[in-house]
This record gives C-alpha cells, sequence and structure tokens, in this order.
C-alpha cells in the first residue's frame, strides 16, 4: 500500500480544515505496524483505526494513473498471451488494493476476462474496492472482483495457485528486505509475472529550489527506513530478490508531476512530507514550519512545481513447467 501516517501531532478525516493530513498522506506506518501481505483470512481480525482514508486514495489516483509505466505492459501482455490459458480467464491479486485504483487503471488495459482477488486489510476500503471495481477489460471481456481481508505479512506460493498475476501499487516501501524476499519468493514459486508500481525512489525535485530541499528529503528517507522499513531502497532490493529467484526484471520510471494542476493533492502530500522530516530530525521544526508556509503560498499563488520520483518493477518468473 500507500505509506500511512499523518504528520506528528495532526489528526484528519473526512470534513476537517485544510490544514489537516488525511490519513495515509503522511509517510511511514506506525512503529510496530507491519503492512498486508497475507492471501488468506486466519481467524478474528483485530479491529484498529483505519490506516488510509478513502479521500487521501481519490486524491492521488489520477496521479498515480498519470506516473504509472505503461511501457511495462506490452512485455506483460506478451507474457500472459504465453502462459497456460485456465478457465474463467486471468486471475489477478492484488495486494494491498486500497479502494481498487491499481483494477481500475490495469483491467480496462488487459485483454480477456479477467477475475481480480482484491486484498486489504481494511474492511472499509474493500468495500469501496468492490463497489468500483471495472467490469469490462480492453476488449469488452468480463471482469469480476471478489475480497479477501487479512493482515499477516507472509505469502507462500499455495496461496497463489491459480494466479496469473500479482499487482500493487505504492508497497514495496513498507516492506522490510525479508518480506519482499517473500514476495518474490511465492510470485517466482507459483511461475506468476509480478507488476509493482509507484515505490518511491528517495528523490524528490522541486522548482523553484530551496536550500532545505536536500535536508529535507534526506530526513524524510531515514523516517522511511525507520523500524526496518524498505523505502527507497525498496526497489532495488527487490530487483536483487526476484533475479535471485530466477525472475527477469524491469524497471521504469513513474514520476509524479505535482503543481496547481493537483493543488490538493500537492498540499497533502507536502505536509506530510515535511511532517515525516521533522519527525525524523526534530530540530529541523522551526526552518521546516516557514519552509512549509512558503511552499503553501508558492502552490497557491500557481509558483510550486514538485516531481516525486517512483519506480514501477514488472518481474517476469519462469512459468511452472516451463522457461522464461
Amino acid at each position: 500500500m500507500i505509506p500511512s501516517q499523518p504528520g506528528p501531532g495532526r489528526t484528519a478525516s473526512a470534513g476537517q480544515d485544510e490544514d489537516t493530513v488525511i490519513p495515509g498522506a503522511g509517510p511511514a506506518p506506525r512503529p510496530g505496524e507491519r503492512p498486508t501481505l497475507r492471501l488468506r483470512d486466519g481467524g478474528a481480525q483485530q479491529e484498529e483505526p483505519p490506516r488510509y482514508a478513502p479521500e487521501w486514495l481519490e486524491l492521488r489516483e489520477a496521479a498515480d494513473a498519470s506516473a504509472r509505466a505503461g511501457e511495462l505492459l506490452d512485455p506483460l501482455r506478451i507474457r500472459l498471451a504465453n502462459l497456460p490459458g485456465r478457465p474463467g480467464g486471468l486471475v489477478v491479486h492484488d495486494l494491498g488494493c486500497g479502494t481498487g485504483s491499481m483494477g481500475r487503471w490495469l483491467a480496462p488495459r488487459l485483454d480477456g476476462p479477467q477475475h481480480w482477488v482484491l486484498h486489504d486489510r481494511d474492511p472499509y476500503l474493500l468495500h469501496f474496492a468492490a463497489a468500483a471495481s471495472p467490469r469490462a477489460a480492453a476488449d469488452g471481456s468480463r471482469v469480476t472482483v471478489e475480497t479477501r481481508r487479512g493482515d499477516v505479512a507472509r505469502l507462500t506460493p499455495d496461496a497463489l495457485t491459480g494466479a496469473g498475476l500479482v499487482t500493487a501499487s505504492a508497497l514495496l516501501d513498507v516492506l522490510t528486505r525479508e518480506e519482499v524476499d517473500t514476495l518474490a519468493a511465492a510470485c517466482t514459486g507459483a511461475g506468476c509475472p509480478a507488476l509493482l508500481t509507484l515505490s518511491v525512489a528517495g528523490r524528490v525535485e522541486f522548482t523553484p529550489a530551496d536550500p532545505l530541499d536536500a535536508e529535507l528529503t534526506a530526513a524524510f528517507n531515514d523516517h522511511q527506513r525507520r523500524t526496518g522499513l524498505l523505502g527507497p531502497d525498496a526497489v532495488t532490493a527487490a530487483c536483487e530478490a526476484f533475479a535471485a529467484h530466477g525472475a527477469t526484471v524491469h524497471v521504469r520510471p513513474s514520476p509524479w508531476r505535482l503543481g496547481p494542476d493537483a493543488a490538493a493533492l500537492t498540499a497533502q502530500w507536502l505536509r506530510g512530507w515535511v511532517g515525516a522530516a521533522v519527525e525524523q530530525r526534530p530540530e529541523l521544526a522551526d526552518r521546516a514550519q516557514k519552509y512549509l508556509a512558503a511552499r503553501l503560498a508558492a502552490l497557491a499563488a500557481g509558483e510550486l512545481r514538485v516531481t516525486v520520483h517512483h519506480s514501477d518493477l514488472l518481474a517476469l518468473s519462469r512459468p511452472r513447467g516451463g522457461t522464461a
């Protein structure tokens, strides 16, 4: 999923004033929390406040769709066309699906009947994902969905039996190295391609530039690595893990390009980004507060542009019983 905590000292929900940070716009999981990879429920789920507000996911959906690396779809289509046919068509597992934006982007870009299995820990988000799921593939074939709630960072090839594709968006950077290796082992063990999009790359570019940009970026990146998470190192770790398990890996850039045309998203992202940096390095607080005020004023005046760099990864595993 996406980074998950409001900036320090803030709470947010729908209807609050615009100075608040929507849950999900902030930069990292709460200490001790684990991301969700489990594909099968295992008993009662502990109820917790949601980490991601639908409002945040809605804000970022258009930017995500514009950023994803469409050039990875051709090699993916070629691999899917060469997989053994399955009754009912392609089965896609979407990990940490949120409100289902990955399915809305990808399903209409692939031919043939599809069945999407949507996984998330939050039943509220799963409701949104199911209700707003696409109904037709690129060629008009039927698309169906089911939802599964899970909360344990554990995945096995058996859990992917029958899967033709695994997808996720903004997930790798909130995993540990061990969890990424588990994901790679499960996908390659099942002979299943994986399209993993919008992992943070640790680079942000502002126009106009400011002397504090680099210091805040470094503090934010350190914040993302807390509690053993990979943060901006995630794509490198994933490439190594999938390659070690015999997959062919393709990586392409997928930057957000933010500014006045996406002012609400830009403001939310900026507050969460600065808040994370200050949480990591409290001594930045006074300078960061002035920086944030100046950046938000520039955004309101139509003068601020931000490029938030991400990477998309396509891992093509050897089909079971075949060759890559």
